[in-house]
């Protein structure tokens, strides 16, 4: 018997680490205190037994000017090798009134910064 998965949503995709990479975030998950976005990098990142592990930061501001900063996050390699999953939270929690967040990531690798910028669309809806 063969598992069927539902293909991912992808709310904003681009490419990461001087070309190398794709980054696509596919969820945008609001708690009471903060939010989290969850995204895949393919191909995967290099396992950090292996290399220089690529470490990765936050910073975000939304469409009304609230700011948000990093609070941590986690990645690994997906069960089937193809790509790295990972999450990445903020706090404050995303204001309601809030349209759009526009993200700034920055990846760092070897000592190098390297920074995309996302814009994902909350499920506010503006007054």
């Amino acid at each position: 018997m063969t598992t069927r998965r539902t293909p991912r949503t992808t709310l904003a995709s681009v490419t990461i680490l001087n070309g190398g990479h794709e980054l696509s975030v596919h969820a945008l998950k609001r708690r009471d205190d903060s939010f989290s976005l969850h995204y895949t990098v393919a191909p995967p990142l290099p396992d950090a037994a292996e290399a220089t592990p690529v470490l990765l930061a936050l910073e975000a501001m939304d469409d009304i000017g609230n700011e948000y900063v990093d609070r941590g996050g986690a990645y690994g390699a997906a069960d089937d090798g193809t790509c790295t999953r990972g999450s990445i939270t903020a706090q404050p929690a995303l204001a309601p009134q809030a349209g759009e967040i526009h993200v700034r990531l920055t990846f760092l690798r070897d000592g190098e910064e390297h920074p995309c910028h996302l814009m994902l669309r909350t499920s506010a809806t503006k007054p």
